[in-house]
């Protein structure tokens, strides 16, 4: 028989056992069923990282869930921020790890270990709708910092992980807005600025300002820079690498003609992603080339909608993190550039969502040099056809978009300690 110190020093060892078991594990599921807040959860597991608490991203476990070490700062914050959690023990995530190793369960666990330092690049007289990523961040509760030209050219990138592009014309064709805004305030005060910046850093023309920082910012991505962008900057960043030294804005933009076979001189093997598009050569048009499938596309609202492709998140983990999601189907959304027509995507160009009738891609993705590159077609996910002067959308309201959980995703890649395998 245990006498009565013997048997106090082994209660207290069970409860002392019991209670770091049960207490072990912050678990934020990100399925459709639980998670009421999937854009604050993000904000969580990036917060975590910064102070150092290394995330557990449950590649489709859950709809790609994540698990850190239990936090009584972070609980309090998912308390706040109305993100669903769990506390789980050592024993029950041990189970969630069995299931995920299962080779026949599509899943793999990534260690998210650092967050990344995170920069905008955004112009100072950005107005509200400007920008769905800095919504997002701005909702989510991350942390970013606002970069522009001056940043650019000084080589400031390389104190970033990650670069998202603002809807930023690279061709220095102010958006193709001429024809029908440029009696307008803000166009005159955008191209009055955009002008005097072009002097500041000692161009004659705007185009040639953006040149050099589309070759700023390819630098800070083959370096092995995170580079994100949406809406007009894909195309607009890869016509500007097509067209280096060739002059392909008309008289209202930069005050001359356009180069004599400007369309001949074009160099695709520049391009992050596109290859054999043709430029558009009326200053009056709303586009700037026939990569944006917008004006071929006649999807009617009502079925506008694409999917997300699933990829084997053990042998893929670069796209099985990037489409990480509660749901494969994503409402459409238009835009400047509302998405890319197949027929000029490059052979390398990974599409990861698509809308197959309309042959199309809204959601791509590749490599350069050691980075990476993702380009995501459309203005606001949860705005069908925004337009100039719309109020802002409010995030409260959208809490589960699935359309923003893809940005997201793309902020917390860089962070991921397994490094990507090519796909």
């Amino acid at each position: 028989m245990l006498n009565f110190s013997v048997k106090s020093v082994l209660l207290g060892l069970l409860v002392w056992v019991g209670t770091h078991a049960y207490a072990a594990r912050l678990f934020i599921p990100m399925d459709a069923e639980t998670q009421t807040n999937h854009l604050k959860a993000y904000g969580v597991a990036y917060a975590a990282l910064k102070a150092n608490v290394e995330v557990d991203w449950l590649l489709n476990f859950k709809g790609g869930s994540f698990c850190m070490s239990q936090n009584d700062g972070l609980e309090r914050m998912c308390k706040l921020r109305g993100v669903n959690y769990e506390i789980i023990s050592d024993a029950q995530y041990a189970g969630i790890i069995d299931q995920i190793s299962n080779p026949d369960f599509n899943g793999d666990i990534i260690k998210l270990e650092k967050a990344p330092k995170i920069a905008v690049y955004t112009p100072p007289n950005k107005e509200p709708w400007d920008d769905a990523v800095t919504l997002v961040l701005t909702f989510a509760e991350i942390p970013f910092d606002k970069v522009y030209d001056d940043e650019v050219l000084r080589d400031d990138l390389h104190k970033y992980d990650w670069l998202h592009l603002h809807h930023e014309d690279f061709t220095g064709q102010y958006g193709k807005f001429w024809a029908g805004y440029h009696n307008t305030e803000w166009y005159q005060n955008d191209q009055r600025a955009a002008e005097a910046m072009a002097a500041k850093h000692g161009f004659k023309k705007v185009s040639q300002l953006k040149l050099a920082v589309t070759k700023k910012i390819r630098d800070f991505v083959a370096g092995g820079g995170y580079m994100f962008a949406m809406c007009s900057a894909p195309d607009s960043y890869d016509i500007a690498l097509a067209a280096e030294g060739v002059d392909i804005c008309d008289v209202p933009f930069d005050g001359d003609p356009i180069e004599p076979n400007a369309q001949q001189k074009l160099d695709f093997t520049k391009c992050f992603a596109f290859k054999d598009f043709s430029i558009s050569t009326n200053a009056i048009e709303y586009a700037k080339s026939n990569i944006d499938n917008t004006n071929y596309r006649h999807v009617p609202m009502n079925i506008d909608y694409f999917t997300l492709f699933t990829f084997s998140a053990k042998f893929d983990p670069v796209p099985a993190m990037l489409c990480q999601n509660h749901t494969t189907t994503i409402k459409g959304f238009m835009g400047q550039t509302t998405a890319f027509r197949n027929a000029v995507l490059k052979s390398s160009v990974l599409v990861m969502g698509e809308y197959k009738p309309a042959a199309e891609a809204r959601y791509i993705h590749g490599e350069f040099g050691k980075g990476t590159w993702t380009f995501y077609g459309g203005h606001d996910p949860e705005d069908y056809q925004h337009m100039i002067n719309d109020p802002v959308t409010d995030l409260s309201l959208h809490p589960m978009s699935p359309g923003y959980r893809l940005i997201l995703n793309n902020v917390l890649f860089p962070a991921a300690k397994k490094k990507p395998r090519k796909t």
